[in-house]
């Protein structure tokens, strides 16, 4: 019996009779299904058809268990279009890519170079070129990713429109592997899913989910290892890029964009990913564009289309057979038992062109020769004109409108950011654990230095050095977490430029998951060189002072959160920290007293927004208020000095208000320092389109 034509375009995914479709978000609910939720016009996913008692076959070649949401209702009709209007057919035509010149006044340097191409649904095009011929460049242009100062002209359609790319609609792999170190792979990945994955969709089947793509990218072996990085080493380099590759294929996006998928990982590793990327895009009608540096001879074959890029230039555009046929007819020849894809590359490679390239119309020639041969007759030719035709005739392709799909509830990812980044802390030994042993070692120090200060006249200056050091350690010892901070920052920024969720949830959550820390170690130290120094006695003292320590703390945290925000890079980082806190420490009121600072700068403005200031008062008052002391004998003999004369005249506190005003204006800049990081995250995200050129599709 003869099949029936399919209705959709040749590119767009075929439904198999055999495999019912699963349908998430936006679409008509399958009525059978339990919970009500759907994975709908967001994509279309084939599974195993259903057998008896037994289950059936699983992707991935697994088996599906009754019970573990494999098993599901054949689709609707409606299931059908959604998988129809998944489509995503993307072009580009004459895109140029500039940055500014290095030195003041030098003319832009070009990056791209009036690029053209177009990518289909089901397909996987692969850009390839020598190093710096702009193949990540190229796929940051067409994802909305471009840097500041990047200036990028052209045109860039998805279904003909020029559309912003909505969550979970697509996906970008970085060529750099931003995990968190100390969690497994199963940990990351699941994690991942609860964030991305709508609430509707049961904990269970979120849990199968991700096992399913952790063993469809070969890590089943690699679960419950931990990822690693500066204190662990954890999996292998490949391994992290297939980790990176699951978290974005959760979602099963209708446009993909790869960054080097197979940078680290062995030939048969190599194969294997990209045949299951191939299979999954063919599959499921998945746009799949790849930046690929030297793929071996069997994912070449892989691919549908290709992109080869030289200088910027494109040298070739169009199917891969096409490619070979190509450079034989201009004069490059693919010498036999050679891999295609290492000739190409050998041909353009100028960075070696004291090594010439062989041509069979010259007997040598440079690459920069073969370059210029290649994209001249590249512009004449007929695969320029058919790509030209194939723009045009896609252009005209009314496809589905981009839509944001469902995600989880803020409250969700906020329970799930706030338990991960838990986890993490615990188990980063550089966090917290190390300051907290360096804070007790110290406490016993300063314990035993000031033991038992008492109520002489010279114990009012010990214990204002007592109150002064605890006050700038703990604090200046902030920054010794800001490395591990740092990498928290940059697991946020990827996650945040895919849509995981917004600045809101992670400022919320690293507070959280921070104060249990930050208290432990304000409290141990704390109690332990407080009743050594023998200050004042009192639970409701002792409580003042821990509490001070403790929002302290989460102060220096939130102002390192700024200059994380500002300065990625943690050794400068450190730097500017330790140089803003010694600033804060000359102004805080104990090393000059406040009448003798300069008025202009050290007093007005910095006296008064430096935390020491209200911290140290805090201190002084909830220590010497209540006691007195004698005089000093040299002076006066037999008199008496009240703890509110010490603070009025020797150490010139301000006393029109009480220590607890000391204690709310700290939370208050602490909660100011985190809505400054907030701002200038919301603030870049802002700006970062304007500073990168108008750009056809954004993020």
């Amino acid at each position: 019996m003869a099949a029936t034509p399919s209705p959709l375009p040749r590119w767009a995914p075929t439904p198999s009779p055999s495999r019912p479709l699963w349908r998430w978000g936006g679409g008509t609910p399958d009525a059978g299904h339990r919970g009500g939720w759907s994975l709908g016009s967001a994509f279309a996913w084939a599974r195993g058809g259903g057998g008896a008692a037994g289950g059936g076959a699983a992707p991935g070649g697994g088996v599906c268990v009754p019970g573990s949401g494999c098993e599901l209702a054949p689709a609707s009709p409606t299931a059908v279009a959604a998988a129809a209007d998944a489509a995503v057919f993307l072009t580009w035509e004459d895109v140029r890519v500039t940055v500014a010149g290095g030195a003041r006044g030098a003319a832009a340097v070009e990056i791209l170079d009036g690029v053209s191409g177009h990518a289909r649904a089901g397909e996987v095009l692969a850009i390839m070129g020598p190093s710096g011929c702009g193949k990540t460049t190229l796929l940051d242009t067409l994802a909305g990713r471009l840097g500041p100062g990047m200036n990028k002209t052209g045109l860039i359609l998805i279904n003909g429109r020029q559309e912003k790319l909505a969550y979970g609609t697509s996906a970008y792999v970085t060529q750099d592997n931003v995990l968190m170190s100390t969690l497994s792979v199963r940990e990351a990945v699941y994690y991942s899913a609860q964030l991305q994955l709508p609430d509707t969709m049961p904990a269970p089947e979120k849990r199968a989910h991700a096992d399913r793509v952790i063993r469809e990218m070969g890590l089943g072996d690699a679960m419950d290892t931990r990822i690693g990085g500066r204190i662990t080493k954890g999996i292998s380099g490949g391994q992290r890029k297939r980790v990176s590759i699951c978290i974005e294929m959760l979602t099963r996006p209708r446009l993909l964009f790869l960054d080097e998928p197979t940078s680290g990982l062995d030939s048969a590793a190599s194969y294997h990913v990209m045949s299951h990327i191939t299979r999954i895009a063919a599959r499921e009608g998945m746009t799949v564009v790849a930046a690929v540096h030297q793929p071996s001879g069997d994912v070449f074959e892989l691919f549908h289309g290709l992109c080869l890029l030289a200088a910027g230039k494109t040298v070739f555009f169009g199917t891969v057979s096409d490619a070979t046929e190509f450079f034989t007819l201009n004069g490059f020849p693919c010498p036999h038992l050679r891999s295609p894809s290492d000739h190409f590359l050998r041909t353009i490679n100028k960075d070696f062109d004291e090594e010439m390239v062989e041509s069979s119309k010259a007997n040598r020639k440079t690459a920069a020769e073969a370059i210029d041969i290649l994209t001249t007759a590249y512009k004449s030719s007929s695969y320029s004109e058919k790509t030209t035709h194939q723009i045009v005739e896609m252009k005209h392709m009314d496809g589905a409108s981009f839509r944001r799909r469902e995600q989880a509830s803020f409250s969700t990812k906020l329970l799930v950011l706030t338990r991960r980044s838990f986890i993490n802390m615990h188990r980063d030994i550089g966090y917290y654990w190390m300051r907290l042993a360096v804070y007790l070692g110290i406490g016993v120090c300063l314990g035993t230095i000031f033991y038992q200060v008492g109520y002489s006249y010279s114990s009012i200056q010990s214990r204002c050095e007592v109150i002064m050091y605890t006050t700038a350690l703990l604090t200046f010892m902030a920054i010794g977490g800001f490395p591990s901070f740092v990498e928290d920052v940059k697991v946020f920024r990827k996650e945040r430029l895919s849509g995981h969720y917004g600045v809101s949830e992670f400022v919320i959550s690293n507070t959280l998951s921070a104060t249990p820390y930050l208290s432990v170690i304000a409290v141990l130290p704390g109690a332990m060189l407080y009743y050594l120094t023998g200050l004042t006695k009192g639970v409701d003292h002792f409580t003042y002072f821990v509490i001070v320590l403790c929002i302290c703390c989460l102060l220096v945290e939130s102002m390192m959160m700024i200059i994380a925000a500002i300065v990625p890079d943690f050794l400068m980082g450190i730097i500017i920290g330790a140089g803003l806190q010694g600033v804060m420490m000359l102004n805080g009121g104990f090393f000059r007293l406040p009448s003798e600072l300069p008025k202009p700068v050290w007093k007005y403005p910095c006296y008064y927004i430096s935390f020491h200031k209200y911290a140290v008062q805090g201190f002084y008052k909830n220590e010497f208020m209540g006691l007195s002391f004698p005089s000093d004998q040299l002076v006066e003999s037999n008199v008496t000095i009240s703890g509110m004369l010490v603070l009025k005249s020797k150490l010139q506190v301000e006393m029109g208000y009480s220590k607890w005003v000391n204690l709310a204006i700290l939370c208050g800049m602490m909660v100011i320092y985190r809505i400054i990081f907030f701002v200038i995250v919301k603030v870049a995200e802002e700006i970062r389109p304007k500073l990168g050129g108008k750009r056809g599709c954004v993020r």
